[in-house]
């Protein structure tokens, strides 16, 4: 082990460190080597990014919680050879985005997972978050701020509280595990829960796609003309577009009650976008307005056919 890495501690049985170096990562791969069991959760953003971005992979491994930044170019492929071994079990809650932008990003393969969401849902439970696992079979009422789950993970430096609360999680999950696990098997579940597992650990990310009566769905839509609602049809696909591109949360690039009035409001449309967004796509959006009014121009019947001149 290398003893010049300095390990952090939240209480006296607690220790984490954030794998940020070369050094510290080779601490950490020391370590699991001597695992049977990983705890493994993940802290990203779907909030802000069209595409999601993860941002922190924690990983307890016997007396230590590792907190491995994907953000710092760190080759964490060395994961895979635990994430896809049978013999080590890899607990999860609510696993499925894990695995799936784990996957994503990094090709891993996974087997032999135990996830304590789904544990508990075949064990009966309604109340299914985390905090009423730990309660419920350990005893330990977790203190989180609700506020840090849309905390700016993306960010760096990472702060203290953003740390100590990644770490919380993961300490719990051994624990919870063993709990679980014995429950599955006083309730003849154990079989039914290996398969869920084994479904969950296939599961793979899936791009976003467009909903084609999206636009529909959004309030005001039915309060605009035909011309209006043609082109707030043709609006919405053009922001679902340009906000994958940029890879920026829909609501964040252009908000539905904008878009409706831009739709409505087509002569200033430097009123909804701001002054980069109108540099960047005036110019589309205007042709798009124009496209669609030329749609919805009705021919005049009373107009002379050149014909009928003489």
């Amino acid at each position: 082990m290398h003893n010049s890495v300095k390990l952090y501690f939240m209480d006296m049985d607690t220790k984490w460190l954030l794998v940020d170096t070369p050094k510290k990562l080779q601490h950490a791969i020391d370590d699991f080597k001597r695992a049977k069991v990983l705890s493994i959760d993940t802290e990203y953003d779907s909030f802000r990014y069209f595409k999601e971005i993860l941002c922190l992979i924690q990983i307890h491994a016997n007396t230590t919680t590792y907190v491995f930044d994907p953000l710092n170019n760190l080759d964490l492929s060395f994961l895979g050879k635990y994430f896809g071994n049978q013999q080590i079990v890899k607990i999860l809650h609510a696993a499925d985005n894990d695995i799936r932008l784990l996957k994503r990003d990094y090709k891993f393969d996974f087997k032999n997972i135990f996830d304590t969401h789904r544990a508990a849902l075949l064990l009966g439970f309604k109340q299914l978050s985390l905090e009423k696992m730990i309660t419920q079979f350990l005893g330990v009422e977790l203190k989180k701020s609700k506020k840090m789950q849309r905390s700016r993970w993306d960010n760096r430096p990472l702060t203290e509280e953003q740390l100590q609360y990644a770490v919380q999680d993961v300490i719990y999950l051994p624990a919870l595990y063993e709990k679980q696990a014995a429950e599955l098997v006083i309730k003849d579940l154990k079989d039914a829960a290996g398969e869920d597992f084994a479904k969950i650990a296939a599961a793979n990310w899936r791009e976003k796609r467009i909903d084609r009566h999206g636009h529909t769905k959004i309030t005001g839509y039915y309060s605009l003309n035909d011309e209006q609602r043609e082109l707030f049809k043709r609006l919405y696909a053009w922001r679902f577009q340009r906000a994958k591109e940029e890879n920026r949360a829909i609501f964040m690039f252009l908000p539905d009650k904008n878009l409706l009035e831009l739709a409505q409001d087509t002569g200033n449309i430097e009123k909804y976008l701001s002054q980069r967004k109108l540099k960047l796509y005036g110019a589309e959006i205007e042709q798009i307005i124009k496209e669609n009014r030329k749609r919805h121009i009705q021919p005049d019947n009373n107009a002379l056919n050149p014909t009928e001149i003489k």
